[in-house]
C-alpha cells in the first residue's frame, strides 16, 4: 500500500473543509485549536493517507503539501525481476 502524509500551513488555513470532503480515506478533520486568524485548521487524524493529493487539489488557498513515501527496495526489486 502506498503511504503518504501532508503538511498544512496552519496560519493560512481557513478551515473551509473542502479537503476533508475530498479525502477518500477520511484522514482529515478540523483541529480543536484555532490559528492566528481565528480559524480551526485541517489536520491529519489517521495514519492511512495514501498521498492521493485530492486534498491539495481542492484547497483554494494552496496550504496543503502532500508527501509520498518512496517504494521500498524490496518492492522495486520484485517489480524489476
Amino acid at each position: 500500500m502506498i503511504k503518504g502524509t501532508i503538511h498544512v500551513s496552519i496560519d493560512i488555513c481557513k478551515g473551509c473543509e473542502l479537503c476533508i470532503a475530498a479525502c477518500p480515506q477520511e484522514s482529515l478533520a478540523l483541529s480543536e485549536q484555532i490559528n492566528k486568524k481565528g480559524y480551526r485548521y485541517a489536520v491529519l487524524i489517521k495514519d492511512n493517507c495514501t498521498g492521493c493529493v485530492n486534498c491539495a487539489l481542492v484547497c483554494p488557498d494552496a496550504v496543503i503539501t502532500v508527501y509520498r513515501e518512496p517504494k521500498s527496495a524490496k518492492k522495486r526489486e520484485a517489480v524489476e525481476a
